[in-house]
């Protein structure tokens, strides 16, 4: 089958082609409409659902451009206040036309004439948000989704100076590639040192935030967020005891594999130990790996790439670019990390992240390119909540790409001997994020089971399970205090809460896909694009399923699909 990069903005039937959201006044007529509309047959339904779509559609991504503007520029008060005003002052008042909206479609007598199998997911969906709803969480999870940003606006402005010259700490992190060892540590420790001197700042909010969910969780009937969270990220296909079978595989059948991967990194580098400021260096005579020098090189570079792999994943980069949909620089004031924003009105995505001319950032840039393809494939699906795909495919997506992609780095390195650096920079990573996905998963889960708990035993008890997780290769002594902190490196903890196991499953499902690659080229990236054109409209094993994959968390798969990265990676070694 053939896609199209040649996106559509969804036409407007129910609002006026130049309606802009300002506040809830506009806004409000049309929620009303449906919510009073006569449904008088299955017809009337299907239209009611599309007039629905569309509004979301419009919200859906006044909110997300709010979001992205903000996150370019987060010391620019007025689009802050922006931001705040919509979750504050829009959202709220949505919410419970939402859950009646959600109320009117189950409780209508024609739904049950609607084609069952093609909206399953959305009505189940649906189903799940009645359940949670509770008029008093509104105003808790409109202060929840301002407190979360505050991360972004702590992190912005964490910068580091080196030889006089003032970085962001992701423009820092490329003096960790420098063959002088001792810069490296001294950046390292700067680096950590920065991160320090907010971490009271950092450990109030996520106190704060901790206590503000616990009491969402309660005030829907869950014990505790944990359980809560489960339900409303939609995860019926897998339970907290597949996480816990999950953390246990990583153990056994990865972190072996890890200390391997760091044994070569020390003999390479001819250290007595390794430390963590080695990880990325190169030995004397080899210099940093540098796939490009400015954003524009790396779209470029990327677009070639893709270019090579399928043309239409590179139309989907062209589309984007010459619709201003890329932020790709670091610089001072702009929230940190990298995501692919979908836009469910003008279905191409935008992509954000802070490149530095590294390595990892071409990684980055290929995993966002994953994602923006998603977005392209599932756009034509009809109605927005089709497009609502669970995270776990979603992430395949993305990490299938950076798999993908890695035949056609020749785009970033015209060495061979590099092109092969980059490729086991690549499937090294591939293997060693694990253990921090396994830690990250497992403290949430003790962080939301024991939501009274200090920032002390919090301190500890992240250090105990990153310790848990810690390959016995490494040299960590005098490091106890960063260590104690590294959990607020990461940004999901604060904004997307639990969503990270997703990752690891992901990681599981593009290895998968990988392997067919291996294989059949032609075939895995077929599966690949039929799998994402699905959107949500089927189940996470049905979805698997049709990329020709296992749904599969068992430690007895997880040790076949690492067995076969290792191989990849000796052989490219050999």
């Amino acid at each position: 089958m053939t896609y199209s990069a040649d996106i559509k903005k969804v036409e407007r039937h129910f609002l006026p082609k130049d309606f802009i959201v300002t506040d809830w006044t506009s806004l409000e007529p049309y929620f009303k409409n449906l919510q009073e509309r006569e449904i008088a047959s299955v017809k009337d339904l299907e239209q009611w659902l599309k007039n629905s779509s569309e509004l979301e559609a419009i919200v859906s991504e006044d909110a997300c451009w709010r979001q992205i503007k903000m996150t370019c520029d987060t010391e620019n008060k007025a689009l802050e206040e922006a931001f705040t005003y919509f979750v504050m002052e829009i959202q709220p008042k949505i919410q419970p036309y939402a859950d009646q909206l959600n109320r009117k479609l189950i409780n209508s007598p024609f739904t049950k004439e609607l084609d069952q199998q093609k909206y399953f997911t959305y009505l189940r969906s649906v189903k799940k948000s009645i359940d949670l709803f509770r008029e008093a969480n509104i105003p808790l999870q409109a202060e929840l989704g301002v407190m979360q940003q505050q991360y972004g606006v702590i992190a912005g402005k964490m910068t580091v100076t080196v030889d006089g010259k003032e970085y962001t700490l992701q423009q820092a992190n490329k003096f960790l590639e420098n063959h002088d060892r001792n810069l490296r540590e001294e950046v390292y420790r700067k680096i950590q040192e920065r991160r320090l001197q907010d971490k009271e700042a950092l450990n109030d909010l996520y106190t704060k935030l901790v206590e503000k969910r616990q009491q969402v969780a309660e005030n829907a009937d869950f014990k505790n967020y944990r359980d809560y969270k489960f339900v409303e990220l939609g995860r019926f296909d897998y339970k907290p005891e597949d996480c816990f079978q999950f953390h246990e595989a990583v153990k056994q059948h990865v972190l072996p594999l890890v200390n391997e991967i760091y044994k070569r990194k020390k003999a390479k580098l001819g250290v007595d130990t390794l430390r963590p400021w080695d990880v990325d260096a190169e030995p004397e005579n080899v210099e940093p790996l540098h796939p490009f020098n400015s954003g524009e090189e790396l779209l470029e570079k990327s677009i070639d790439c893709f270019n090579s792999l399928n043309p239409f994943f590179a139309e989907c980069l062209k589309k984007m670019k010459s619709m201003g949909h890329l932020d790709l620089d670091s610089r001072k004031g702009k929230a940190p990390g990298g995501y692919n924003c979908p836009l469910a009105e003008s279905g191409a995505p935008f992509i954000f992240m802070n490149a530095a001319g590294q390595m990892h950032d071409v990684t980055t840039m290929v995993h966002e390119g994953g994602h923006a393809i998603h977005s392209f494939l599932a756009h034509p699906l009809e109605l927005s909540a089709f497009k609502e795909y669970p995270m776990e495919i979603a992430e395949v997506a993305s990490m299938s790409m950076e798999l993908f992609s890695m035949d056609e780095w020749e785009s970033f390195f015209n060495n061979k001997e590099d092109l092969q650096r980059a490729k086991e920079h690549q499937l090294e990573r591939v293997i060693t994020i694990f253990p921090w996905i396994a830690t990250i998963d497992k403290f949430q889960h003790w962080v939301y089971l024991n939501p009274q708990h200090t920032p002390e035993e919090r301190a500890a008890k992240w250090y105990e399970i990153l310790n848990e997780f810690s390959s016995s290769e490494m040299d960590f002594s005098g490091l106890e205090e960063y260590r104690k902190y590294a959990w607020q490196r990461q940004l999901h903890l604060f904004e997307v809460p639990f969503y990270y196991i997703e990752y690891g499953i992901a990681q599981l499902g593009a290895i998968g896909l990988w392997m067919q690659y291996k294989q059949n080229k032609e075939a895995a990236l077929s599966n690949y694009t039929k799998a994402l054109s699905l959107g949500g409209t089927k189940t996470l094993p049905e979805l698997y399923d049709a990329a020709g994959l296992e749904f599969n968390l068992s430690p007895a798969y997880i040790k076949k699909l690492m067995d076969f990265v290792n191989t990849e990676i000796n052989k490219l070694s050999n």
